[in-house]
């Protein structure tokens, strides 16, 4: 299939859709300078975590074509749920209203101590690593880590978003990390049409009814913007 006929294809599949939902990966905000991970130009095989596992790391980073194009979609169809594995909030700076963060959010501080989560957007911190204003223990960053469990109810609303989704959108992701790498197989089994957008196929991909080629923040432009009319 040529890509232009494949953009049509993705454009009238959202066109007709009344629930569209979303899944997105580190490839989606790699073009706004947040590298993806697990490819061979990838974080792990460049640089020492700790250089961007940090709000210092993410503060340069404004959003994409890729992130203002999913953000405009949700004026252009009946429902649209984001589901996110990214932790830089990149989604919710370019408009994006319904964002479910499935990892987290570098943004957010969680008390060691009472558990309590406050959202703090200060570069840098006054004190690192900050203490709780409630009881003083030490606060870390609201962000899964590995052996962690997912934030409650995190998944459940993703695999019910995935489970309603007339179209599903695959973002941007290797379909590598477990849970997340099966919404897109679980949004097919329950009747929606998949679509695919990342530069390589991802480990799901001979599963998706469309696969689209190229970076997010080129593709999704494309077809987004001609989705209806805005309302």
């Amino acid at each position: 299939m040529s890509g232009a006929s494949a953009i049509d294809r993705a454009r009238e599949a959202l066109s007709g859709a009344p629930r569209v939902t979303v899944l997105t990966g580190s490839g989606a905000s790699a073009e706004s300078g947040v590298p993806t991970f697990r490819d061979a130009a990838g974080l792990w095989q460049q640089v020492q975590l700790e250089d961007v596992a940090t709000p210092e790391g993410f503060a340069a980073a404004e959003p994409n074509p890729a992130h203002r194009a999913l953000a405009a979609l949700e004026d252009r169809v009946g429902q649209v749920s984001l589901i996110t594995q990214n932790v830089d909030g990149l989604h919710q700076a370019a408009g994006s209203g319904r964002v479910v963060e499935l990892h987290g959010s570098l943004w957010d501080l969680r008390c060691t101590g009472c558990g309590t989560t406050r959202s703090d957007h200060r570069v840098p911190l006054p004190e690192v690593p900050p203490r709780c204003p409630a009881c003083g223990e030490w606060q870390r960053p609201g962000v899964v880590w590995f052996g962690e469990g997912l934030p409650p109810g995190a998944l459940e609303e993703a695999a019910q978003a995935a489970r309603e989704a007339d179209v599903f959108l695959s973002v941007g992701t290797a379909a590598e990390v477990a849970p997340a790498g099966s919404l897109p197989l679980l949004a097919r089994q329950a009747g929606a049409f998949v679509v695919e957008i990342n530069p390589q196929p991802s480990a799901v991909a001979d599963e998706v009814d469309l696969a689209l080629r190229g970076p997010a923040g080129e593709l999704l432009p494309r077809f987004v913007a001609e989705v209806g009319p805005a309302r």
